[in-house]
């Protein structure tokens, strides 16, 4: 009863109230309530603490505080026992595992990416596995009944070409009004870039760059996976999809064949508009890492998409009826503030509890699943989530670093770090604990290594010397002063206390090579036909990949306007006649030359020198190529016992909590299992030791090439299937112990034979020998003679480049710390500057 109402009052005017709630001039007095709300977030741009200064809100913080404070790290999220948690390397065995656990499916699906590509197919080869397209799949699962929620980074369009707006149209338009599923796909876009809509929290410069998946509250994936194009590889990391046999066996169709050193992505939506084409250049090769979890951790990870999911129907959602408030069982009444439910007097939506079956059904529920003792931890803030800053990614790096006694091996797409306060603009302090954690095992005499594994080039198109370059050259600069420039960098602050870093910190890129199978058969059948091979991979993508690919609106997919069914034609017809004259060519017979070579650089893969080519040998050099392999992981293990992997970089963005929003997970096996350390017996934690031995045997090439057929291999099925298959044998043996003098020589004799060779052969840059902008141009001149990426020497005998690609071993290279050190590498100015210079770091 409002104050001063008395009964007969109430019910008079509350007999009207009720009255009016069924006609038209109460749906207007509520629509001019939400239109009102609506433009009274120009009061916002004044009041940045908008989220926080009313008592309610204060309350909640105050109760997220509390929890963040009792808990270790400052995490939201408590450490978790008897989880059972499965690793992935690469995205072959990742994308696999996903498109089964994503079949079982029952209830519900959570997807949380940073880039999500509709039309990714999660087996390969894509023409004889059109069923796993991920729209297919998630299409299938929504004509089941499952509710499927997708969150996705709404991006800057000039700035980022992954089109979120294609995403969340084409997935809407799987299941139209009137057929099964309709309704039970909702995408999400955040943030909010509508001046009218969102004025005060508007956000340009960061993103929201998780990579996870729950499902059902069973089982959730974690990791540096985002469900994208150019994701997918397999451990060999081939370059080459030049398929002479049969344009259908290719692995890479359309835009999933990318190479971001020489082409960003474009127009993302048209799967057929590659502009790189698969007979001249190899693709960029991708390494990354990702885990599975079955236990109470799923939970947190549910909670926390909740909480952004609940976030964004308040920031940007509150007055659409067709996006719902989600409530999760353990978060009800007075704690469901904790995932941002809100109850506004006139509420649009439904209020829908999860999980939709008893939380104590779920198998982790009952009981302990497995061994791994684990902790959800996150970069998240106001304008991500609506709470204050929370770190907790960083703090629990700088701890775990800290408390290292043998090692430290870190995995990251980058690595820009401080050691204090001086090294404006980065903050983040993850250098500052490396530096701690090897002076005092240099003071004490102790063996100890960080061991850092990261890309030679950030993945943005360009030549280095260009000036459109320079965001990507300050990035390399950022990394340089963090590692070793400059008096406040890891190196320089390590040796003013009197230890000598070049005993303790060791930098690594990948790199990888391949032989594209342009063979001569296939050049004439190029001239017979008139018909390039890029238009024959074009019109294979378009016939695959048709239905679905040209929606741009919530409707039934469909190829659009004349043009485009014109331009669908062309192609098909191209790809015909290109066909016609595959027996006039000779290649109706089989072809001998491989498909890829990239085998070669592993375990029992044979010598490149014995690999048969169809044709004269001084021909072949023209096919060779080399690309830095792209390491996108986000990972660290820590002697043999913890590891942490998830979505942060090791950079501002993804550490303070302010920037990037991101979800990782620390974890412990408590399942020990003997092993050695330096020599002498040790307890490693089986999880973080047996992943730990995978990924070195990798890049050592000590481990057999993958086949395409995933479906008989362990580490491609989800945690619910089977635990991990490590391989066991003298190669898994001989890798036991990280800190063994034989393999740190294997290790370092690797990098150096390969870095060599990679160097003699392609002019593979950034290089050592790159010190000014003067020696780039005498390393490798700007010309058109030769494609990026091929031989540099065309009058090599070909006989010497095959025995030079014989003594390649897996993909380790040095990490050329000497490149540009005397050239000013990111001058300040419009591209970078005090306004600028936060996006770098």
């Amino acid at each position: 009863m409002a104050p001063g109402e008395d009964k007969e009052d109430s019910r008079l005017f509350g007999g009207l109230r009720d009255r009016l709630k069924a006609t038209n001039l109460y749906d207007a007095k509520i629509g001019a309530i939400h239109m009102k709300n609506k433009f009274g977030k120009f009061g916002n741009i004044i009041n940045p603490n908008h989220r926080h200064d009313e008592e309610h809100e204060k309350l909640t913080d105050e109760k997220r505080t509390r929890i963040a404070e009792s808990h270790r790290f400052g995490s939201f999220a408590p450490e978790r026992d008897g989880n059972k948690i499965k690793w992935y390397v690469d995205g072959q065995d990742y994308f696999y595992a996903v498109s089964v656990a994503l079949e079982k499916a029952k209830e519900t699906i959570y997807i949380e990416d940073w880039w999500l590509s509709p039309e990714l197919f999660l087996r390969r080869p894509p023409f004889y596995n059109q069923e796993w397209r991920l729209d297919q799949v998630l299409k299938r699962r929504a004509e089941a009944g499952v509710k499927i929620y997708i969150i996705v980074y709404k991006e800057v369009a000039q700035a980022v070409s992954c089109n979120s707006a294609h995403t969340k149209h084409a997935l809407h338009a799987l299941c139209p009004e009137g057929s099964p599923g309709h309704g039970n796909i909702t995408v999400l876009r955040h943030p909010d870039h509508n001046v009218f809509e969102n004025a005060g929290d508007m956000t340009f410069y960061w993103a929201h760059h998780e990579k996870f998946i729950v499902i059902d509250y069973e089982m959730a994936f974690i990791g540096g996976l985002d469900l994208c194009f150019g994701r997918w590889d397999s451990r060999q990391h081939p370059l080459a999809d030049v398929h002479p046999a049969g344009v259908q066996t290719e692995i890479f169709p359309g835009q999933d064949f990318n190479n971001n050193r020489i082409m960003d992505f474009h127009t993302v939506e048209d799967w057929k508009s590659n502009e790189l084409s698969k007979a001249d250049y190899g693709r960029m090769p991708w390494h990354d890492t990702a885990m599975c979890v079955i236990g109470d951790c799923v939970y947190d990870i549910a909670e926390h998409f909740l909480l952004r999911w609940n976030f964004i129907k308040r920031d940007k959602y509150k007055r659409s009826d067709n996006v719902d408030w989600l409530t999760v069982t353990g978060r009800e009444g007075e704690n469901e503030d904790l995932v941002a439910v809100q109850r506004p007097k006139h509420p649009v939506g439904e209020y829908i509890n999860h999980p939709l079956s008893p939380l104590e059904n779920r198998s982790w529920a009952q009981g302990q699943q497995g061994t791994v003792h684990a902790q959800v931890v996150r970069s998240s803030c106001d304008w991500s989530s609506g709470i204050l800053t929370e770190h907790s990614i960083q703090n629990a790096y700088c701890e775990i670093i800290r408390n290292a006694q043998h090692f430290v091996y870190i995995e990251n797409q980058f690595f820009i770090t401080a050691t204090g306060e001086e090294q404006f603009p980065i903050h983040n302090t993850i250098g500052k604990a490396i530096v701690d954690a090897c002076v005092k095992a240099g003071k004490e005499g102790r063996k100890f290594r960080v061991i850092i594994v990261i890309p030679a080039v950030p993945g943005f198109a360009g030549d280095l010397r260009d000036d459109a370059a320079m965001g990507t050259r300050a990035i390399m600069d950022y990394q340089y002063k963090s590692i070793h420039r400059g008096p406040h960098s890891i190196f320089e602050q390590i040796k003013a206390q009197g230890v000598d870093p070049k005993q303790h910190i060791f930098i690594f890129n990948l790199r990888s090579y391949d032989r594209l199978n342009k063979t001569p058969a296939l050049v004439e059948q190029e001239e017979k036909a008139g018909v390039k091979y890029q238009d024959v991979q074009r019109a294979e993508a378009e016939e695959i990949m048709s239905e679905g690919v040209h929606s741009t609106t919530d409707q039934q997919p469909s190829l659009g306007d004349e043009t485009a069914e014109s331009e669908k034609k062309r192609l098909i017809d191209a790809k015909r006649r290109f066909e016609a004259e595959r027996g006039a060519v000779g290649l109706d017979q089989a072809t001998t030359s491989m498909d890829s070579i990239a085998h070669t650089a592993m375990l029992n893969g044979g010598l490149v020198s014995e690999v048969r080519w169809d044709d004269d040998l001084e021909k072949e050099k023209e096919n060779f190529v080399q690309e830095e392999l792209y390491i996108h992981g986000k990972l660290m293990i820590v002697d043999d016992r913890i590891v942490i992997c998830g979505s942060s970089n090791i950079n501002d963005r993804s550490q303070m909590g302010l920037h990037d929003s991101e979800l990782s997970i620390v974890m412990e096996d408590y399942n020990l299992m003997d092993s050695f350390m330096d020599g002498q017996p040790f307890k490693a934690g089986h999880h973080a030791a047996t992943l730990r031995r995978l990924l070195w045997r990798e890049h050592l090439g000590l481990l057999p090439a993958q086949p395409l057929d995933a479906s008989k291999d362990p580490n491609a099925q989800p945690a619910d299937v089977c635990p991990n298959d490590v391989m066991e044998g003298p190669e898994y043996e001989f890798v036991a112990d990280p800190m063994s003098d034989q393999v740190w020589d294997m290790w370092t004799g690797n990098a150096t034979t390969n870095t060599q060779i990679f160097r003699h052969l392609f002019r593979a840059d950034p290089d050592d020998n790159i010190k000014t902008f003067d020696d780039y141009e005498a390393f490798l001149p700007r010309h058109n003679k030769f494609k990026q990426g091929h031989l540099h020497d065309p009058f090599m005998p070909a006989e010497e480049v095959r025995e030079k690609l014989d003594q390649i071993k897996g993909h380790l290279v040095w990490m050329p710390l000497d490149f540009l050190c005397d050239a000013p590498m990111a001058e300040k100015g419009l591209q970078v500057n005090a306004y600028t210079e936060s996006i770098y770091t």
